[in-house]
């Protein structure tokens, strides 16, 4: 019998190499415990089996975001339930390996309202979670609106400027048409229960609401429930 070790001891002494390095290893997802990966370095073993991956590369965590298709009626919080790799979009082109790490230490930034459906974003990148904060005012969000009723006149208009909102005016932003239920919004920070106010004040209905762009980042075909990384060359 011998008395447990650290995983990053057993492994720098398995296969030659730093206990520095032994720790990238198993941080990057590399090794396996008894045929299960296991990413602390500092988890104990004993006599099991420990196997570094034969396409195991030596390289630093960097912190990563995610973005994710909320549903409706979820709170925005309770989107980090649907970040597993099971639900990883197969259309996900980062090339990033998913870890366990990766679903761990998220900030929620611009949170969706619990009736709203779409693109929401998880991150453990501070400069991320800073930019999306101090560039709100800034950042264009891109939502799709399904609404019935009848549009006033001059409604859309209206819609793009002219409207007030909990007693102040509202920025100008773009409304138009994408089809004969769906309006299209770009503008800049909207409040809780904005959009739905604006479509009620011009004689429209809300039926579905779905954000579908911040910034420069779409969230594209991304299916309900599922989620992506966001790429190298992705920015907000």
């Amino acid at each position: 019998m011998t008395d447990p070790i650290r995983l990053s001891k057993r492994l720098a002494e398995q296969v030659g190499c730093s206990r520095r390095e032994a720790e990238l290893y198993i941080e990057g997802g590399w090794v396996t415990v008894d045929g299960q990966v296991i990413e602390e370095p500092q988890f104990k073993v004993e006599q099991q089996l420990v196997v570094l991956h034969p396409d195991a590369v030596l390289t630093q965590q960097e912190p990563i975001t995610l973005i994710v298709h909320k549903p409706v009626g979820m709170v925005a919080d309770d989107a980090l339930k649907l970040l597993r790799k099971e639900t990883q979009a197969a259309a996900d082109l980062s090339a990033i390996r998913p870890l366990q790490r990766h679903f761990e230490r998220l900030t929620l930034c611009l949170p969706l309202d619990t009736d709203a459906c779409g693109l929401q974003v998880f991150t453990q990148n501070f400069s991320v979670s800073r930019k999306l904060n101090e560039d709100i005012n800034k950042l264009e969000q891109e939502f799709i609106v399904e609404v019935s009723g009848e549009l006033v006149s001059h409604g859309l208009k209206r819609l793009a400027h002219g409207l007030n909102f909990r007693g102040k005016p509202l920025m100008p932003c773009k409304v138009s048409w994408q089809n004969e239920t769906r309006l299209r919004f770009a503008l800049k920070n909207p409040l809780p229960g904005q959009i739905r106010h604006m479509c009620e004040a011009v004689g429209l209905k809300v039926i579905n609401l779905k954000r579908i762009r911040i910034g420069g980042v779409p969230m594209a075909k991304l299916p309900l429930g599922e989620w992506r990384y966001l790429g190298p060359k992705e920015k907000f």
